[in-house]
């Protein structure tokens, strides 16, 4: 077969497999189950293999590259236009194999296993919050319903409840204070491997160099720069400029532009939410450093909170920081407080 272009449509068990030679015409309809991919793939000629961004894509594009092949990954969203009549894994393959033809389309890079180990902590971390913050908020509305109300705070809310727990004058009926006795067990219990796995991130970051020059940033922390290092550090010069990383971050505006008219709107919100949420909270660090301290009274943050939200405050502080990101990586300098580039004089 003279296959120059394969579209995979990724499974669990069953894969359809879609081929096209150089004049785009099929030449290979396939249904593979999993073990049988790589021995497939290896008695194949070099060519390009394509596939959805989806679960297990970075684990298959590595092993395929170790074949020899080139691999393209593609956002799902993008591949979706391509699919011609309705939805099944045969006509998702034949997609992904149209749109990895287009010349204008955009490819996914290909993460390694230490940055898929890192942000993997970085999610695990994410969701041991989630759980904990629910299961203080459920042991204060259960409490609330025998007139126990604790105020905020997670470290008021354990000294209470073993308090409460202890105090056998408060009227609790003896399954409640059981019941609340496991609960505090099971918010401690997250408690601890939250701050376990933020110790694995701070010494991921003093291990690491990028991370190191990352902190020096107002606003980046150990958990933000380990974050940006598994995600971007290594393909950061595919962004033109600051602006496209931080577009890529959904941190500019929308456009709803017609007839030559420009119409901006809020923020896109698009790509990856993750370290949108890690930069703006930040940025609200930022804010709240700069608004309590009169020497930075005169700064462009203070002067834009004053005159518009905070929140859109926030927003353009976490827009400022991501193009100083983009200018470290990719110009390889260490953080300067007030820098801005020399720029030649325009001939007139």
């Amino acid at each position: 077969m003279n296959t120059t272009t394969i579209g995979i449509d990724l499974a669990k068990n069953v894969f359809a497999v879609h081929g096209v030679d150089e004049r785009g015409k099929p030449v290979l309809r396939k249904t593979l189950r999993r073990e049988q991919i790589v021995p497939f793939f290896a008695r194949l000629q070099p060519c390009v293999v394509a596939m959805e961004a989806c679960g297990t894509a970075h684990y298959w594009a590595r092993k395929l590259e170790s074949l020899g092949h080139s691999v393209r990954l593609m956002a799902p969203q993008f591949v979706k236009p391509y699919v011609k009549g309705n939805k099944h894994d045969a006509a998702d393959a034949e997609a992904i194999c149209e749109a990895a033809s287009r010349p204008s389309m955009r490819f996914v890079p290909v993460k390694m296993p230490q940055a898929q180990a890192t942000l993997a902590l970085h999610r695990v971390r994410d969701g041991f919050i989630k759980a904990r913050t629910a299961q203080a908020n459920q042991l204060r509305g259960l409490l609330a319903e025998f007139g126990l109300v604790i105020p905020l705070g997670m470290v008021k809310l354990i000294t209470q409840v073993k308090g409460i727990i202890a105090d056998e004058a408060n009227e609790l009926p003896a399954l409640m204070r059981a019941l609340a006795q496991r609960l505090l067990s099971h918010l401690l219990e997250l408690d601890r491997q939250v701050k376990e796995i933020d110790r694995q991130v701070q010494q991921l970051c003093r291990q690491s160099s990028i991370c190191g020059r990352l902190e020096q940033i107002p606003g980046i922390g150990p958990v933000t720069a380990t974050a940006l290092e598994a995600t971007v550090a290594d393909n950061m010069k595919t962004f033109k400029n600051g602006r496209q990383f931080a577009a890529f971050l959904g941190l500019v505006p929308k456009q709803h532009s017609s007839g030559g008219k420009e119409r901006l709107q809020g923020i896109s919100k698009r790509g990856d939410s993750y370290l949108r949420r890690l930069l703006v909270h930040g940025a609200r660090a930022v804010l709240h450093h700069t608004t309590n301290k009169p020497e930075r009274s005169d700064s462009w943050l203070a002067r834009l909170a004053a005159r518009r939200n905070t929140n859109i405050a926030c927003v353009a502080q976490a827009n400022k920081t991501a193009r100083i990101v983009w200018a470290m990586l990719v110009h390889e300098r260490e953080f300067r407080d007030g820098f801005s580039a020399n720029r030649e004089p325009v001939p007139a």
